[in-house]
């Protein structure tokens, strides 16, 4: 099986009252590319009356962001013309290319009631080709995004683009990138085939889950060595965790606040169309 090369505990990285926690980058783990960033906010509660999510209009260039909505909302508005709330077990993928301004806060009812919150939001690149492609964004329910269940129903797979055993995710990616969601009951399998070729994004959300006899406890990313295509994982409790594998690009990756491009000059163009207002 494919062999396990590091893992790396979260680091506690808290925006104002929202809990947050960073798999990556870190001190010790820039990327796996072509996955870049990794922020985990929650699970906490808020009252009623609250102020919701911290991130108003702001720009991005040249990277993608998907964003998994495991309990609470998020209102997504863009310079795209773009308007959604999706809710608990939802997902919403933004290409921003080349370039948008979007705002990501919570809805008026959840403001109001409060409730349970947790949410990732995971930033993937795209390649020098697509940098300056159109952007795009789309957001599905939880009822929208398939489902495969595996191991005698003790692990469900929500497929969020990419395959698993023949089920199409709800997302077509201009680039070949692999997501789920997995949910395991303890002691659930989830075994599968990975080409040698693509690095494995897996971070335990919650639980506990062992890999080649090593346990891996929540809030912990896992670094594969690209060794072997098959990969077993299996839940020491219930668990839940987020899987991924892609090609990586292998190309120069400048990253400066909310652009990622490959060089500085592409970085400094981006914050002067952005200046003179070209992403809205």
């Amino acid at each position: 099986m494919r062999t396990i090369k590091r893992t790396y505990k979260a680091e506690y990285r808290p925006i104002a009252d929202l809990i947050t926690y960073s798999p990556m980058p870190t001190r010790s783990l820039r990327m796996i590319d072509p996955f870049l960033f990794l922020n985990h906010h929650g699970p906490q509660r808020y009252s009623p009356g609250n102020n919701g999510l911290p991130f108003g209009p702001h720009p991005h260039r040249g990277m993608e962001t998907v964003t998994f909505i495991l309990d609470g909302d998020i209102a997504h508005k863009d310079s795209g013309g773009n308007n959604s709330v999706i809710e608990s077990g939802g997902v919403q993928w933004m290409t921003a290319g080349k370039g948008l301004t979007h705002a990501e806060v919570s809805s008026e009812k959840f403001k109001k009631e409060g409730g349970p919150l947790e949410i990732l939001q995971l930033w993937v690149n795209l390649p020098a080709k697509l940098k300056m492609t159109d952007p795009k964004y789309k957001g599905l329910q939880e009822k929208d995004i398939p489902v495969v269940s595996l191991d005698g129903g003790k692990v469900k797979a929500q497929v969020v683009s990419g395959k698993i055993d023949n089920t199409s995710g709800g997302f077509e990616t201009i680039t070949d990138i692999h997501l789920s969601t997995l949910f395991f009951e303890p002691e659930g399998v989830f075994s599968t085939k990975v080409p040698i070729d693509h690095n494995i994004l897996c971070y335990v959300i919650k639980g506990e889950i062992r890999i080649n006899g090593e346990i891996i406890q929540s809030l912990h990313l896992v670094e594969f060595n690209n060794d072997d295509e098959d990969l077993r994982i299996e839940a020491l409790a219930e668990s839940t965790v987020l899987f991924g594998h892609a090609k990586p690009f292998n190309e120069p990756v400048v990253a400066q606040g909310p652009f990622v491009m490959n060089t500085m000059e592409e970085i400094e163009q981006a914050y002067q169309d952005y200046q003179q207002g070209k992403f809205d």
